[in-house]
């Protein structure tokens, strides 16, 4: 065996080189050195053995397994020779702390949805954890909230609900906001602009309305899939978007789909969302999740065991949000009962978690909901004997999509819609039926509609 021996200091500066070379040639991803390298403390280099010390035997497991091999050839690429690694864990402290009893956690939990809300911090770049499935959404982001010239423009950002979406743009308003403090940057909700669209109409002046979005220098819209459906808020988007685009001004867009698949937005704004970069934010993996935890935990002043981070991570899958919330629920917990998170804690929080999120049974009244905002009128317009082109045109969807949906007997569907008789309702879904084979705009709006209805209450498999 070579007899070489290095003392701390050095031996620090040899793993920082390490690092170094596995960043710049990409051998493990920028999550996966936060997450599981930082973590590895040197020791001692003996020979041709690297000796590093790790906290817990999670870490040791997931290190010896996915980076043993990739860490020893880096640093043979370094050192010249052959490297061992060899990875122990840290001897246990032990911390006195009260027991607890899960029934305890159970019995306040009402205590507890008032207390965890307090915990906050800000949707920056810097509390953002970057992933294989955010990368690029991240980097595109952040040259827009940086580059002043961004080319850019507009950006789209498409992704399902709780993926990060709202902490990126949120982060692109705050890092130009601080860059550059006399910029006017607007970051709004499509619900929002829609809302305060129809309050400027209703006061018949639409000059304060125009005068703010279409004089910003950076405008985020949330969620534009908000305005599928609606003709007048398209349009006012239509002539702002055009409005500042032309003048040079940035557009940041964000949607759970893509333009080509908002197929109820008009075709002349879904080709503008092309002109310039459009990014997706995918399900987090493993990893990411894992470190979602570990930075927002760290941000809330917390210390969660790593077992008890792989329990969380390993339950929730698919969602960041629901992330958040285990951290800031097992924060409120350490608070309410004194102690260190534990998986017990977990599993409480989980389960509250998840038992928020079940499925709940489609109901006419929702069905009706969903055509009523799309068509800029209320349920009660629809189940109403009024008789408008747009409220019977509603109607007639509505019955039509209740049909589709449920598989409702149709003289059950005319109760629900006001006492109408079975004929009418036939009318109704015939009526439809015949018009979705010649209007695509209407084929695509029914389509939208009962795909979104049924994504938003997923039923339960019952086989």
């Amino acid at each position: 065996m070579m007899e070489v021996k290095i003392d701390m200091n050095t031996f620090d500066e040899v793993f920082e080189q390490v690092k170094r070379y596995i960043v710049e040639h990409e051998i493990i991803s920028d999550v996966a050195i936060t997450t599981w390298i930082n973590t590895m403390i040197p020791v001692r280099l003996d020979g041709q053995n690297a000796v590093f010390r790790v906290k817990t035997e999670f870490q040791q497991g997931i290190i010896q397994t996915n980076y043993k091999a990739k860490l020893e050839k880096a640093f043979e690429e370094v050192m010249g020779f052959p490297i061992h690694l060899m990875v122990a864990i840290e001897e246990p402290q032990t911390e006195a702390a009260p027991a607890t009893n899960p029934e305890d956690i159970d019995e306040r939990h009402a205590e507890l949805q008032k207390s965890y809300e307090f915990a906050e911090y800000d949707y920056t770049f810097d509390t953002f954890i970057v992933g294989r499935s955010n990368e690029f959404a991240f980097a595109a982001c952040k040259a827009v909230a940086t580059d002043a010239e961004s080319k850019y423009n507009p950006l789209f950002i498409y992704g399902q609900s709780g993926l990060g979406k709202t902490h990126l743009v949120t982060a692109i308003k705050h890092e130009i906001s601080v860059r550059n403090p006399d910029k006017s940057v607007i970051y709004i909700t499509g619900e929002a602009f829609g809302n305060e669209l129809i309050k400027s109409i209703d006061q018949r002046d639409t000059t304060v309305f125009h005068d703010k979005y279409r004089n910003a220098d950076v405008l985020i819209v949330d969620d534009i899939q908000f305005f599928s459906g609606k003709e007048r808020m398209q349009e006012e988007f239509f002539h702002t978007f055009n409005k500042l685009h032309s003048e040079g001004k940035q557009i940041v867009i964000t949607s759970d789909k893509p333009p080509r698949e908002l197929k109820t937005l008009e075709e002349r704004i879904r080709n503008r969302f092309e002109w310039g970069l459009i990014a997706d934010i995918s399900v987090p993996d493993f990893e990411t999740r894992y470190a979602i935890i570990r930075r927002k935990a760290e941000l809330l002043d917390l210390k969660i065991p790593d077992e008890v981070i792989e329990f969380i991570a390993t339950k929730l899958k698919t969602n960041i949000r629901q992330l958040e919330g285990a951290v800031k629920k097992l924060k409120a917990l350490k608070t309410l009962a004194n102690s260190s998170p534990t998986i017990s804690m977990a599993q409480s929080v989980i389960r509250d978690i998840l038992t928020d999120d079940q499925p709940i049974p489609i109901t006419v009244e929702k069905i009706i909901a969903e055509v009523a905002n799309v068509y800029g009128i209320t349920p009660e317009d629809i189940r109403s004997s009024k008789r408008t082109s747009q409220i019977s045109t509603a109607r007639k969807v509505a019955a039509y999509v209740v049909r589709e949906v449920t598989g409702m007997p149709l003289s059950a569907i005319g109760m629900e819609f006001g006492g109408r008789d079975h004929s009418t309702i036939v009318y109704a879904i015939n009526n439809v039926t015949v018009a979705l084979q010649k209007d695509e705009n209407l084929r695509n709006l029914v389509e939208d509609l009962i795909k979104d209805i049924r994504e938003k209450n997923p039923q339960p498999n019952v086989n």
